[in-house]
């Protein structure tokens, strides 16, 4: 299984998706998104925007990188500061 988590503003557009999906070979954040699009087709279009990031256990990946079984993939907003 893998562990999703939706930060700031996305945790808004992610409300009923479900805290985990089931991990398969390959799986990528790119491909969760795209899983993601056909029942939250608001949530998919703020994860592609280009300011958006993926983690990956606790450290920032890429959307092609591979999840691995038990893995936490979290999604992170544009964050500003001041």
């Amino acid at each position: 299984m893998i562990k999703l988590l939706f930060f700031g503003r996305l945790g808004d557009f992610a409300g009923d998706v479900a805290p985990q999906i089931e991990a398969t070979e390959g799986l990528t954040p790119a491909l969760v998104r795209e899983s993601l699009a056909a029942d939250y087709p608001a949530l998919a279009a703020e994860l592609s925007q280009p300011q958006v990031l993926v983690s990956l256990d606790q450290r920032i990946a890429r959307w092609d990188q591979v999840i691995s079984d038990g893995a936490e993939l979290a999604f992170l907003p544009p964050v500003t500061g001041g």
